[in-house]
């Protein structure tokens, strides 16, 4: 069973800053799409930021020029560094694996980690 793990959230206040990790074994990581979701209570989980072709970085409006995608290949880990967090950002945050094989949609996910941010 694939295992996604994400380490990193908590309670932050409005305009603090936290970092979440995603480590992921080596040959998910290399072929697979990797990005965030986020789900806040009573709303759908919608994708923060994810990878694109070429190693480009791709964000939801909201968000962007706060948060920021990286990755250590290295590591087999992906980070999201989240600056000036608003009370908006409150939501559980996921770490997705994405891969299109044939005429199947492959997805992994983390666990969630709360991330809160207090106004």
């Amino acid at each position: 069973q694939v295992q996604l793990v994400e380490s990193g959230g908590g309670l932050v206040q409005a305009g603090g800053s936290l970092r979440l990790s995603c480590a992921a074994p080596r040959s998910i990581f290399s072929f697979y799409v990797m990005g965030w979701y986020r789900q806040a209570p009573g709303k759908q989980r919608e994708l923060v930021a994810h990878f694109g072709n070429g190693g480009s970085t791709n964000y939801v409006d909201s968000v962007k020029g706060r948060f920021t995608i990286s990755r250590d290949n290295t590591k087999n880990t992906m980070y999201l560094q989240m600056n000036s967090l608003k009370p908006e950002d409150t939501a559980v945050y996921y770490c997705n694996a994405h891969a299109v094989q044939g005429l199947s949609n492959l997805n992994y996910w983390g666990q969630g980690t709360q991330v809160t941010v207090s106004s």
